[in-house]
């Protein structure tokens, strides 16, 4: 069988990419459709454990990236070509940017989890983009209105997920914290009570003037650690409502869009989409990247 040439290959995409659309344009225009639920939905029950439409994603998006992974490395060539090109090309400009943040030694040593992290998130946003997604699924009466509960729902659309991925991240940068400088040394960013405990010395000593400047000082340093705190764990919902929200947003963007611009019309915003997907991984990925850098930073240069 003949090879197809790259400009084929090209065209064939784009042909398959305006098909999906054309198909997704079609069926997005189901009434039902016009229900939006913020919660997951359960599709199955196993011995009482629920399962839900966003981990039946969850998984179809680990089995994509094995997927890809395994056809891109079951027969692999000194000079690669093809899918095991485009994979290493990309795991490669992965590394570069995190060891160009992290340096060599530590960004080798974080590259797996913010690796995993990026291409998650990436993977799930850009495969919710399919037709088949949210469309089918069993059908219910609500309130006379005849409503699907989809088998498919995009991941990133359900907060627990995203509150799952920032805890994750949470506890990478603290992990990593803790173990490059200690547990004791670590903490004491938020717990800095050192000047505080030496100007009290001063004052049972009876150095009343500098007790009270080095004391006002200690209490600086105790309001400054409690903000930090403070911080670290905001962090953590600012990474939950960030990813969750804007990609609800995009979703029910196209579903708009659909209902009110018919069939190709809506490309430019699956692009918007796709965009959005790459992007808002890239921001979790490399947010969590950053903090951990500054979390195994020597304490004089954070």
């Amino acid at each position: 069988m003949p090879k197809l040439s790259r400009r084929r290959k090209i065209l064939l995409i784009v042909v398959a990419f305006i098909g999906l659309v054309a198909v997704g344009s079609f069926l997005y225009r189901i009434p039902e459709m016009a229900n939006v639920e913020l919660a997951a939905e359960g599709v199955v029950s196993l011995g009482g454990y629920e399962i839900t439409n966003t981990m039946l994603t969850a998984w179809v998006s680990i089995l994509v990236l094995v997927g890809i992974s395994y056809a891109a490395t079951r027969k692999m060539k000194l000079v690669p070509t093809g899918l095991q090109n485009a994979v290493e090309a990309a795991i490669e400009t992965l590394l570069n940017f995190v060891t160009g943040v992290a340096g060599k030694e530590n960004g080798r040593k974080f590259f797996p989890i913010i690796a995993t992290i990026f291409l998650f998130v990436m993977a799930n946003a850009w495969l919710a983009l399919l037709p088949g997604y949210g469309m089918f699924g069993p059908q219910h009466t609500k309130d006379g209105e005849i409503i699907i509960v989809p088998i498919l729902r995009a991941v990133n659309t359900d907060i627990n997920f995203p509150l799952a991925l920032a805890i994750i991240s949470f506890v990478f940068v603290e992990y990593w914290g803790i173990k490059t400088h200690g547990l004791s040394v670590y903490t004491k960013k938020f717990f800095n009570v050192s000047r505080l405990k030496h100007g009290m010395g001063q004052l049972v000593r009876g150095k009343i003037r500098n007790g009270l400047g080095v004391m006002a000082n200690g209490i600086i340093d105790a309001f400054a650690g409690f903000i930090e705190a403070i911080t670290e764990i905001a962090r953590i919902m600012s990474f939950t409502f960030r990813l969750f929200g804007n990609m609800t947003a995009g979703e029910l963007l196209l579903l708009v869009m659909m209902f009110l611009i018919p069939w190709g019309a809506a490309i430019p915003f699956y692009g918007l989409e796709l965009f959005i997907g790459l992007v808002q991984a890239l921001i979790f990925a490399g947010l969590t990247l950053v903090f951990v850098v500054m979390a195994v930073a020597p304490r004089e240069e954070h």
